[in-house]
């Protein structure tokens, strides 16, 4: 069977009902909901769900114009970049299914909204290898895009422009803002709590951990990049205004090279080194079997069945310290165990 997930990211975490609303679009497409993640103070939900290929191509179709109908980036604050009520649109291919399945699903979206919202490929569906990197194409926020499709200033010319638009901003740019429609691997988007109230030592961890690294500059202008410690991670500090803490919050793109026990356990040394304490995290979304099977071994320090390594990966994580993590839902391989068998 082939199986496809969308993890979308709206632009709203506060309005339960018009989530909610945007939730029912995506099941009246068809697909299986599998995850619901609002954040108040992102003001930004994730959410997950999977199907065969005609049922994501409806649901994210529908999810797309029910968010434009309801969310108004005018009105819209939160702490996380962000440049449309749908922010970025991910297809990821699941068990069996292949890269080229994922793009097929991401083309007849991307076909049947042209002319209704700004969209940018990006990933492996990128137009241009330049344009594969989402924060790339993210910079300068919904804030700066009429000014950048205006032909006002924008460093770099090749991801100026978004792949399709309606060719001027109108009222309905306005309101939507752009969204990042792309293909990409299983991705981990994992936050690991630190003990302070502004992101100080969160946004120097973050820095130090992130792939890219931090930049170096001198009295005289120059400037040296230092690379980062972790492998295929994105990284940065935030602030967790409802819980009286920061974050560490990362995008691991690559579990294979960074995996979310070798997160957390780098988070924890270096934010010691300056003076935090580290409490626990969460996973955002849902997260393959075999990487909390990884860190399962880790904590536990042998092998074991499956749901033993799970239980010490969830204890080792500090998983359930903002709220309760359900392994039964937010494993991605568990969380699909009646589709694969086609019930």
């Amino acid at each position: 069977m082939t199986l496809i997930e969308a993890v979308p990211n709206i632009s709203e975490g506060r309005d339960h009902s018009i989530i909610q609303a945007i939730v029912s679009s995506v099941e009246d497409g068809g697909s299986r909901v599998l995850g619901v993640e609002p954040d108040e103070d992102y003001n930004r939900t994730v959410i997950t769900y999977a199907g065969d290929p005609e049922q994501v191509i409806s649901s994210s179709i529908a999810l797309v114009r029910r968010a434009h109908s309801l969310i108004d980036m005018r009105q819209h604050k939160g702490g996380h970049p962000r440049m449309g009520a749908v922010d970025v649109l991910p297809f990821i291919p699941l068990g069996e299914s292949t890269e080229e399945d994922a793009s097929s699903v991401a083309e007849a979206c991307f076909t049947e909204l042209m002319g209704e919202v700004s969209m940018f490929k990006y990933g492996s569906y990128a137009s241009h290898p330049s344009r594969s990197r989402l924060p790339d194409l993210r910079r300068g926020g919904y804030e700066g895009l009429k000014e950048r499709f205006s032909g006002g200033e924008w460093k770099n010319e090749e991801t100026r422009m978004p792949d399709s638009w309606p060719g001027e901003w109108d009222e309905g740019c306005d309101r939507f803002g752009a969204m990042a429609i792309g293909v990409r691997p299983i991705l981990i988007a994992y936050n690991v709590n630190i003990e302070e109230s502004e992101p100080q030592v969160s946004a120097t961890v973050g820095k130090v951990l992130r792939t890219s690294g931090f930049l170096i500059k001198s009295e005289s202008g120059q400037r040296i990049r230092v690379e980062g410690m972790l492998e295929s991670v994105q990284g940065m500090g935030v602030k967790l205004e409802s819980h009286g803490i920061s974050q560490v919050s990362m995008n691991l793109s690559n579990p294979d090279k960074t995996d979310i026990h070798v997160a957390y356990e780098a988070v924890r040394a270096l934010a010691q080194a300056l003076g935090a304490k580290v409490n626990g995290s969460e996973i955002v979304g849902l997260v393959p079997l075999q990487s909390m099977l990884k860190a399962g071994r880790w904590y536990y320090g042998e092998n074991a069945p499956e749901e033993t390594l799970v239980e010490q990966a969830m204890l080792g994580l500090g998983l359930s310290t903002l709220e309760k993590f359900d392994p039964e839902s937010r494993i991605i391989e568990w969380a699909l165990r009646d589709m694969e068998e086609g019930e």
